[in-house]
């Protein structure tokens, strides 16, 4: 069964990252208030961003790293700027 990490825009403009096994569903429970914590305060728009995975488990690591990257690398994700994707990943804070 494959897996995909997602990036949703929410309706204050923030980006929420996870992982589904159903793309379609899990867009309708975060625009319901139904996906989580944050998107019941913080709806869903549309997802901006999606990769499909073999596995949850592969699905989960890559989910694990976008969650660590700043907005701007995941804006750069989202608009596959690869040029943009190199520089926000050699300015990590540390």
């Amino acid at each position: 069964m494959p897996y995909f990490v997602y990036v949703l825009e929410c309706k204050n403009k923030t980006l929420y990252t996870g992982i589904t096994n159903n793309l379609e569903r899990r867009l309708k429970e975060h625009q319901t208030g139904r996906g989580g914590h944050y998107t019941s305060y913080n709806p869903g728009v549309r997802i901006r961003y999606f990769e499909e995975f073999e596995n949850r488990s592969n699905a989960a690591k890559r989910e694990a790293q976008i969650k660590r990257w700043s907005r701007t690398k995941k804006i750069a994700l989202i608009k596959d700027d690869r040029g943009i994707l190199k520089v926000a990943s050699r300015c990590r804070k540390k």
